[in-house]
């Protein structure tokens, strides 16, 4: 949402860069030659490790954006309970009012981690945009230096512009 509070940005930014991945596009796959990618959320299952290992070997700059793909954040608050197993018996089994099952569908119901993980713990990451969510200002901020070819300089803990 903070991205698309960028308003009227938005429009100059389509005009400067495409989107050729993510939830307003109806791709399928991720392409090839990729320039910058914004990876959000944490990394809690099989299919989020496969698909970061896709993103990385087709991108340039990658970018951690936002607080759970920078630190896990609140998906990682399941690593305290000891991991996957016991997260998925109160879930599926302690909790349920009918039938309880742990779902299971090889293909559809990716295996989740033991451990839930900030992005750069599976893949490199050029930079990181903290926030829950990033503020758009920030998001304008730091797409405007890498549009201009301006050095940028992020980390998980705060954010300078140089």
């Amino acid at each position: 949402m903070s991205f698309l509070d960028m308003d009227e940005w938005l429009v100059e930014l389509q005009q400067r860069a495409d989107v050729v991945y993510g939830p307003f596009v109806d791709t399928k796959e991720y392409p090839q030659d990729v320039d910058l990618v914004l990876i959000e959320g944490a990394v809690c299952n099989s299919d989020h490790v496969e698909l970061l290992h896709t993103l990385r070997s087709r991108t340039k700059v990658v970018v951690a954006f936002g607080d759970c793909a920078v630190t896990g954040n609140v998906p990682a608050m399941r690593n305290a309970l000891g991991g996957a197993a016991p997260v998925l018996q109160r879930a599926y089994i302690e909790l349920a009012d009918t039938n309880p099952q742990i779902p299971r569908a090889e293909g559809v119901v990716p295996p989740l981690l033991e451990r839930v993980v900030p992005v750069h713990a599976v893949i490199p990451v050029e930079h990181f945009l903290p926030g829950c969510p990033p503020d758009a200002g920030k998001i304008k901020a730091f797409l405007t230096m890498l549009l201009e070819g301006q050095p940028v300089q992020l980390s998980p803990q705060e954010i300078k512009f140089g």
